[in-house]
């Protein structure tokens, strides 16, 4: 019964297509047909004008002359009877129309991973046709996230994600979130009628560094979501802090009292710790919540460019609840100052080097642990803004600070 069905709608389609085949023939017939009426109506017109006009000037000038030179010369039409304008050859269109045929199963796409990229949150893949084949009408791109490296695997917690109506043989995905290792890509290519198959598929690494901000251990004036950090002149609660710490329930040293938890790197540090370990006095700082501790990593942050003063670098855990970030050797930061003059400056260690470098909205953090490299990048751009070359001797965390306005670290 399926069978039938779909044979008769295959069967009224084709009749429909071919109506309307017909239907153009006879509108392009009658257009044609009615050039050629126009143009012999056209031409009959200005012959019996010009044949009116001769025959009224030898009316006036009979009875004048009778030898004048006039008379000896021979007119010549206005208009020629030479049709050949609106002559016509089909003979392309009727081998065009021999080759009329079913449409056939479109080729199998081909992923090119020499032109597809993985950057910034985005994904920009590309694939060619083996043949070239006018028919297509658009394609049709799948993706799923996973933890896999290799051939996708056939059972998966992730759902594959469509994106159709694809016109062109490239396509960017934008605003992802890499939180998975790996992304696997198909394609396939589809006319009016049919869809073909699915392209080999293919693995991408995305690799990213994951974290979260650490609202346990941030200063009281900064209000911390996961991802983002707003100052918040309401927030501090210095009495209540000093009789946190005189009752003995606050935090002793710095950060480094509250241990990691014990994970596989990068490790993330646990949640809940209530007031302990937090910044202080003018250390308007919060910290991430992974530990470095090898490989290299990256991450960019974008901040408002009212805020009064922001830095975004990495720090030791052992950094002291009272240190601002590059001001001891625990902590290498960019520092914006928009106080009253605006300064853009590398610092550790206390020391300042400016930065003679237009200011971006958004900062790209690379951290090299094992070789000890910290470079920021211009993110928009990848102008580099400045290089740290240090011997990390302990794991480091994101750090930042924000005074004034907000701060948040995109993925």
């Amino acid at each position: 019964r399926c069978d039938q069905a779909n044979s008769s709608r295959a069967q009224e389609d084709l009749e429909g297509e071919f109506q309307s085949l017909y239907a153009l023939l006879d509108e392009l017939k009658d257009e044609m047909l009615m050039k050629i009426k126009q143009d012999r109506a056209s031409r009959t017109y200005e012959l019996q004008a010009q044949l009116a006009a001769c025959a009224k000037a030898l009316e006036s000038s009979e009875e004048l002359v009778t030898m004048a030179p006039a008379f000896r010369l021979s007119l010549k039409a206005k208009v020629s009877d030479n049709m050949s304008h609106l002559m016509v050859d089909f003979a392309q269109e009727r081998r065009l129309l021999q080759a009329l045929a079913f449409l056939p199963v479109p080729s199998t796409p081909e992923i090119d991973l020499a032109e597809s990229l993985v950057a910034d949150n985005c994904v920009t893949l590309a694939w060619r046709m083996p043949d070239e084949d006018s028919k297509i009408d658009h394609y049709v791109l799948e993706y799923r996230r996973t933890n896999f490296d290799g051939p996708p695997r056939a059972k998966e917690d992730q759902p594959w994600m469509v994106v159709e109506g694809i016109k062109g043989t490239e396509y960017t995905l934008t605003g992802l979130k890499f939180d998975m290792k790996y992304m696997n890509f198909r394609v396939r290519a589809c006319n009016k009628a049919v869809a073909g198959e699915f392209s080999e598929p293919v693995t991408l690494e995305t690799r990213a560094f994951m974290f979260r901000l650490d609202a346990s251990t941030c200063h009281q004036n900064l209000r911390v979501e996961e991802l983002s950090v707003e100052w918040d002149a309401t927030g501090g609660k210095v009495q209540d802090v000093k009789a946190r710490e005189k009752d003995g329930k606050g935090r002793t040293a710095s950060p480094a009292n509250s241990p990691a938890r014990v994970v596989q790197s990068p490790k993330r540090m646990p949640s809940g710790r209530g007031g302990r370990d937090r910044f202080t006095a003018e250390s308007y700082t919060v910290l991430g919540d992974t530990l470095i501790d090898g490989d290299d990593h990256y991450w960019e942050v974008r901040y408002d460019r009212d805020s009064k003063a922001f830095g975004v670098g990495v720090a030791y855990r052992s950094l002291g609840k009272f240190d601002q970030l590059g001001k001891t050797s625990a902590s290498w930061c960019l520092h914006l100052n928009n106080w009253l003059q605006v300064s853009f400056s590398a610092k550790h260690a206390n020391k300042a080097k400016v930065l003679d470098v237009p200011v971006p909205d958004c900062i790209g953090v690379y951290c090299n642990f094992h070789e000890g490299f910290l470079s920021f990048y211009n993110a928009r751009t990848k102008q580099l803004l400045h290089t740290f070359k240090a011997k990390f001797t302990q794991p480091v965390l994101p750090a930042f600070t924000v005074r004034g306005r907000c701060l948040g670290v995109p993925f």
